[in-house]
């Protein structure tokens, strides 16, 4: 599909809704920009890639991705550089997981052209819902399902391919706290933990709001088989830095693969900080908070960014961490991942996608 731009039909809102909005101080989720790229799978074919006003969609009560779950979704964000131009980061390492998760679900892999030069399409059409403001950014969401009227199980022969966006602002505006769940898991080998499917976070809203109600912002996950080792938060991917040596998880199939946790892995190793990805144990990490030896703890999530961990509870136990002032690794790499997304600075790993008006 060498010249999808000249076949993707573009229907203009007749007028936007951007005057309405204060899109740098806009709720995470809750106000969505003008237009949405939809792009639709039948028997064995992508056709029909169009953009059109941002609204509701038909669908039968007897789709399959209601009754069997065949649904994935990706997250990125729209940035501007000092000049105004609309700025992507690695969006090419979204459209590859995507097709990961996909590959797992059984359905087909969507073209790259419809996912970047559709997508593409879409910033360019509406970058004006970009923020200005730094720390306000342009949410992207892309979501995939099968749209088959039947509710017999098997993979699905309709898809939809649809992305949307919305300016937001961060998604913790605090430090956060944690709470280690012994009671539910995310996970298990052979499962698709690894894959982001929309069913792996509705196996997780009821730990998360009795996390809520406990007052902590979220779950510290463990692994299914024994409980006892460390895998992500609901949000994001976890590193904790012991004795000066940053530890994250390491990825198993049960893990989501971050595109943020990759990033920061190689930023890190790039700086020489030593880096370690292996199995780290809560008990190993609770050890590590009673010799002092646990200086700090921080999340990695493209809604989250780089989220500072400041207490996690573990057993009734909390463990509070250092203030963010005595922090050494997660400041100085959350200043550096922040400045190559906006283009302030040096981009040696070709991550940032400009789009061409």
């Amino acid at each position: 599909m060498p010249t999808l731009t000249q076949n993707i039909s573009i229907e203009k809102i007749a007028k936007s809704r951007l005057p309405e909005q204060d899109i740098n101080n806009s709720p995470f989720g809750k106000v969505f920009s003008d237009h949405m790229l939809i792009a639709t799978y039948t028997e064995g074919n992508w056709e029909e890639v169009k953009i059109i006003p941002y609204g509701k969609i038909e669908m039968s009560p007897s789709i399959s991705a209601l009754h069997y779950g065949q649904a994935i979704f990706e997250g990125l964000k729209a940035y501007k550089n000092a000049e105004g131009e609309p700025l992507l980061f690695r969006p090419d390492a979204n459209w590859k997981r995507l097709n990961k998760s996909a590959e797992r679900m059984c359905m087909p892999p969507v073209p790259e052209e419809i996912f970047m030069e559709g997508l593409k399409e879409l910033i360019k059409l509406d970058a004006d819902w970009i923020p200005n403001q730094e720390g306000s950014v342009l949410y992207i969401r892309p979501t995939y399902f099968a749209t088959d009227e039947s509710i017999g199980l098997k993979p699905a022969t309709n898809y939809k391919f649809i992305i949307i966006t919305c300016p937001v602002g961060a998604y913790y505006s605090h430090p956060v706290k944690l709470i280690v769940t012994e009671k539910y898991v995310r996970a298990f080998e052979g499962g698709t933990g690894e894959a982001k499917t929309s069913g792996n976070y509705a196996g997780s809203l009821l730990a998360d709001k009795e996390a809520k109600a406990a007052g902590y912002d979220n779950v510290l996950w463990l692994d299914g088989k024994e409980k006892k080792y460390i895998e992500e938060c609901g949000t994001m991917n976890v590193a904790f830095v012991i004795n000066d040596t940053v530890i994250t998880p390491q990825l198993t199939g049960t893990i989501l693969r971050g595109i943020t946790r990759d990033s920061v892995l190689t930023l890190l190793k790039d700086m020489g900080v030593k880096v370690e990805e292996r199995s780290l144990s809560i008990d190993e990490v609770a050890t590590a908070y009673e010799k002092g030896e646990l200086t700090e703890a921080f999340g990695m999530g493209t809604a989250a960014t780089i989220a500072q961990i400041d207490t996690i509870n573990y057993r009734g136990k909390d463990m509070i961490l250092p203030p963010i002032a005595q922090r050494k690794y997660a400041p100085q790499i959350y200043e550096k991942l922040e400045a190559i997304k906006y283009g302030k600075i040096a981009d040696p790993y070709g991550w940032v996608c400009k789009v061409k008006s």
